[in-house]
């Protein structure tokens, strides 16, 4: 079996030499149009935390907290922007989208990668939509919902759709165009946000709406993208996927790597639940790692509550709102040039090294962010202009160690090692399990901003220490690994062959 397989001829498998490629214009063309999927994910991650710090949007539905913003109170600078209302402006996206992901996960697995790129897209322009043209509270979180429904199809297939199109050598400078994309959009949806303040009082109108605009192209995209050739086989359509595979291989040497994807989806098709066979023994590994560990992780580190919140925590530093828009889009441009560095970096150095490596560095500056905090700001004191520039810049180097590492790794690794059979719905269990805890960072941020204070910062350096020993202990290095060949790492790690020999003991089914 190849990908999961515990009862595949190891042997047969191990074809990797065989495989040729050459980049064609064809390839290159399909992963680009592709990768625009990051941009939906990414645009609302940048506009929405410029939008709730405007203050034509915040005299419109959040008068109290515009209110208190402009009092020189003696409260807490950390407290400002503390409403759960508010924050449940940003997370219902979050929410729709890991519920949305699980009928993602069906559209990818029936209909193909395409299918889902479809719909995300549709279902995102209509969010843009409503949300501009909001008139309350409700019609702004049923933007929001919308929105959220085609993040979570968006998410749930393009990191598939770039893995499963690249070659093993450069999968994972590929598969990084989603973050790169990403990176963009947010940097883009900044420089509209500092534009759009300026338009009073229906600038914010502008910037939530749009939100049509990355959503178009990537329904446009998705009619002329061809379906990945591991899709067209795993449904059936052999010489459909055979010509794709060739065009995009550049070569007509394609007999090996055509094997390995004919067997993997012969085993696929023998799994009838793939998310009751997600949780089986001997995928033990993919679901602790990719499932669950990374993807939660990835949130954990901090990195999306700085980008949700960047203007809002600016001008809670002391920063005047266009400063802190300012101030925000600074780190978004070091958070795309960091996409860039991991793009050259994960097939050179690995997964691994820069998980470690930067997981090093991001807790020595969430430490130094926090006590810096704990002695200079809150109170009522007014934090030196001095200082906030150190703060700045410290944070575009969490951002520059985060984006070449936590960012992309947390959607490279998930989407080259699940098995063919439970990639689709490991894929979806990934998405959901990031929109979780992106829904929650984002809805318990501000107010724990507001009671932990600079403790927050501490709290995100302890996870962080953690997350890098997990990577430590239990993630084997991917790089250059076919993706239907992945699953032959597990049975040589320390751990994880324990569970996927134990099962080939027992002669364990994959129809489980």
């Amino acid at each position: 079996m190849a990908g999961g397989g515990v009862l595949a001829d190891e042997g047969a498998l191990k074809r990797a030499h065989l495989y040729e490629h050459r980049i064609t214009g064809y390839f290159i063309f399909a992963c680009i149009v592709g990768s625009m999927g990051g941009s939906l994910f990414g645009y609302d991650l940048g506009v929405s935390g410029g939008v709730t710090s405007m203050d034509d949007f915040l005299i419109e539905f959040f008068p109290g907290i515009y209110k208190r913003k402009q009092k020189h109170l003696n409260e807490t600078d950390y407290c400002k922007y503390d409403n759960q209302i508010l924050t449940l402006f940003t997370s219902s996206l979050y929410f729709a989208g890991l519920i949305s992901t699980f009928g993602a996960s069906y559209v990818t697995r029936i209909y193909g990668r395409r299918g889902s790129i479809l719909v995300g897209s549709i279902s995102f322009f209509l969010g843009g939509v409503v949300n501009a043209a909001a008139k309350n509270i409700y019609m702004l979180i049923l933007g929001r919902i919308f929105l959220g429904i085609g993040i979570g199809f968006g998410n749930q297939a393009v990191p598939l759709y770039l893995s499963e199109m690249a070659p093993a050598k450069i999968r994972g400078l590929v598969n990084q165009l989603f973050q790169l994309t990403t990176c963009i959009g947010i940097l883009v949806a900044n420089l509209i946000n500092y534009k759009t303040e300026q338009i009073h009082p229906w600038g914010w109108r502008l910037s939530l709406g749009l939100a049509v605009v990355p959503a178009t192209l990537m329904f446009l995209g998705g009619l002329v993208l061809p379906e990945t050739p591991n899709s067209l086989v795993e449904q059936g359509k052999l010489e459909e996927a055979k010509a794709v595979l060739i065009k995009v291989r550049g070569t007509d040497k394609i007999e090996a790597e055509f094997e390995d994807l004919v067997e993997a989806s012969e085993a696929a098709r023998a799994v009838k639940n793939p998310f009751r066979n997600l949780f089986a023994r001997r995928n033990r590994p993919q679901l602790v790692i990719g499932a669950i560990g990374l993807p939660a992780f990835q949130q954990l580190t901090g990195m999306n509550s700085i980008l949700f919140y960047a203007p809002v925590m600016f001008q809670s530093l002391g920063f005047g709102g266009s400063a802190s828009l300012i101030s925000s889009t600074i780190t978004n441009a070091a958070l795309v040039v960091a996409a860039i560095m991991s793009m050259y970096s994960a097939d050179k150095f690995g997964r691994r090294f820069l998980l470690l490596e930067a997981s090093v560095e991001m807790f020595c500056y969430m430490v130094v962010v926090g006590v810096t905090l704990a002695l200079k700001f809150g109170e009522g004191k007014e934090l030196p202009k001095a200082l906030g520039l150190i703060l700045v810049v410290l944070i575009c180097l969490f951002v520059l160690a985060y984006g070449r590492s936590w960012g992309p790794m947390g959607w490279l690794v998930p989407s080259e090692i699940f098995p063919l059979e439970t990639r689709s719905a490991g894929q979806s269990v990934v998405v959901c399990v990031n929109l979780f805890f992106t829904a929650l960072i984002a809805q318990c941020f501000l107010v724990s901003l507001c009671h932990l204070k600079y403790g927050i910062f501490l709290l995100f350096a302890g996870l962080i220490l953690g997350m890098g020993s997990f990577v430590y202990f239990l993630l084997p290095e991917t790089k250059q690994v076919p993706i239907e060949e992945v699953y032959l790492l597990w049975r040589k790690h320390w751990l994880w062959k324990k569970y996927v020999q134990d099962c080939n003991e027992r002669g364990q089914s994959v129809n489980e």
